[in-house]
């Protein structure tokens, strides 16, 4: 067996059951899942049209390379959401079976397993998915703590020359989980010229680029920030879409991969062997899908008014954090033990969260995921609130009586 596995985490999840054990929440008191980031919105008529509409499809092999309508279908969105001059379907653009495997796989192609002694920068906390695909493909992980104090950024010149120097792939997450934070250009900037110098990929995570909450300010992405200062071809950058959370089909396990050719064709070839290419029947589908947006409108309407009447409910008595995109709050928990907290509420109201310590790791002097939880608004706008009344009486019980609630 690979011994590499023997270095990999428990996922979150996984912890969080082992946590869990043994609480029992008040009889009869429906369950409420605010831990995970599955989203559970309808998925879009249009797509499951179309999904219906392309069962002929199953009767042949897939390309790795995708299907010309999809690959167009991208690279058209691309361009309008981003304000790219052109994006070349041919050579630019490659769907890929969901973000997560997309970005497993990138480490896998990019990564020597000979070189011992190569670095993969990531945030802390960050996707599980970032560290396992460093360490499976035979390098470290180097990670790089949000902290308050940094404002929640990935600061770039806290990384060690020598240390820039072994850095193979550097995994961005914009807008950020679980933070909410978008990158703005100047750090994008900053992050291009250090690819420059040492040479290294920039891998950066967009599946929630699409869940914002301002229509007139959609976040800045990677593409549009190498276009803005100039960068053709995106030299050295690969971004990672999904339609999981843009059009809430999680189940259909769709995605792409833009950005810089010679990095493409390199992960076709790999894509090739590994056999990822996604069904003719779902690529139909997401066809569909990218080339319509009312839908993903009305997807940021419903998290628009969760997330409002959320935080009227919930703050002051447990602080809140307005989020710039993604459908997270990062919370910081009274006491600062996010195990506890986490246990208690469960006990309490059959709410359930995330410790912020399940997504980081020790680094750099801490653990910048302790003290904090994540709640993931996914649910329907109904089932937040009621998560809302229950997480602001427990804040408040919690508060006058500490001790009251075991």
């Amino acid at each position: 067996m690979n011994p590499r596995l023997d270095l990999l985490h428990p996922y979150p999840f996984e912890r969080l059951r082992q946590l869990l054990a043994g609480a029992a929440p008040p009889a009869g008191l429906k369950p409420v899942s605010l831990q995970i980031g599955e989203p559970q919105h309808p998925a879009p008529q249009l797509v499951k049209d179309a999904l219906v509409a392309g069962l002929g499809g199953l009767a042949r092999y897939p390309l790795t390379r995708g299907l010309p309508e999809l690959r167009e279908a991208i690279a058209s969105w691309l361009a309008r959401r981003h304000g790219l001059a052109a994006i070349d379907m041919e050579t630019e653009v490659l769907p890929v079976a969901g973000s997560r495997e997309a970005l497993f796989a990138i480490a896998q192609t990019v990564l020597d397993p000979a070189e011992n002694d190569a670095l993969v920068v990531c945030p802390n906390p960050f996707y599980q998915i970032y560290e396992g695909a460093a360490l499976l493909g035979g390098a470290r992980p180097y990670y790089l703590n949000l902290t308050p104090a940094n404002g929640l950024r990935m600061d770039w010149d806290a990384v060690p020359e020598a240390a820039w120097k072994r850095v193979r792939i550097v995994f961005a997450c914009s807008p950020n989980n679980p933070t909410g934070r978008v990158m703005p250009l100047a750090e994008w900037e900053r992050l291009f010229e250090l690819s420059d110098r040492h040479g290294f990929l920039v891998v950066s995570d967009e599946c929630y680029s699409e869940i914002y909450f301002d229509e007139s300010s959609p976040p800045l992405g990677a593409l549009a920030a190498a276009h803005r200062l100039g960068r053709a071809g995106y030299p050295r950058l690969l971004v990672m879409g999904s339609l999981s959370k843009r059009s809430n089909v999680p189940g259909l396990r769709s995605g792409f991969a833009a950005g810089d050719r010679k990095v493409i064709d390199r992960f076709a070839l790999y894509r090739t062997y590994h056999g990822t290419a996604l069904s003719n029947t779902v690529q139909v589908a997401s066809t569909a899908a990218w080339k319509e947006e009312a839908h993903v409108a009305d997807n940021r309407r419903l998290y628009r008014e969760k997330f409002a009447a959320f935080y009227e409910r919930v703050n002051p008595a447990l602080p809140l954090t307005r989020p710039e995109a993604a459908f997270y709050y990062w919370v910081a928990v009274p006491g600062g033990d996010d195990l506890a907290f986490t246990r208690e509420l469960y006990a309490a109201t059959n709410v359930t969260v995330l410790p912020g310590s399940f997504l980081s790791r020790d680094a750099q002097g801490g653990n910048p995921g302790r003290g904090y939880v994540r709640m993931a608004l996914v649910s329907t706008v109904e089932e937040s609130l009621e998560a809302a009344r229950r997480i602001a009486e427990f804040a408040a019980c919690r508060h006058s009586s500490p001790s009251s609630i075991a």
